[in-house]
């Protein structure tokens, strides 16, 4: 449920976008920031012993980080739904009409993260929401 946008910040626009017409939803509350590599290594640490760690952690903290804390009924599942594969390639062949596929580059560079589970929601919402830093700016949306 944590959408990241690490490239083009005009794409911000585009998920924000999606997400409205797409995926409706309670945008509870967001936050672009830029991720330092502490940051991104704490995140990641489940994949610190991959082959992929490194470029993961340098591409994470190569722009801003739009981060997106999504509320509704079945919303990880819906969520990964509408984010498709992982890998951006596989997914512009199986799930065309993904976000990964229409937007994202490849397994790494796939344009937007979802939590796998309900306990894993939580724990990067913690993760990122656990105090406003200075750094960023938090909005929280109330009820329209």
């Amino acid at each position: 449920m944590l959408p990241r946008v690490p490239f083009l910040s005009n794409f911000l626009f585009v998920v924000v976008l999606v997400v409205s017409l797409s995926f409706p939803c309670r945008i509870v509350k967001e936050m672009l920031i830029q991720l330092d590599e502490e940051a991104a290594m704490s995140f990641y640490a489940e994949h610190s012993s991959r082959s992929f760690f490194s470029s993961l952690v340098k591409y994470m903290t190569s722009g801003p980080v739009l981060i997106m804390v999504l509320e509704k009924e079945n919303a990880v599942a819906d969520w990964r739904a509408l984010i498709g594969p992982t890998d951006a390639s596989k997914a512009k062949i199986t799930h065309p009409n993904s976000i990964r596929a229409m937007c994202g580059l490849d397994i790494q560079k796939n344009c937007v993260h979802g939590s796998d589970s309900p306990q894993s929601a939580q724990r990067e919402i913690s993760f990122f929401f656990k105090e406003k830093s200075s750094g960023s700016a938090v909005t929280e949306h109330d009820e329209l």
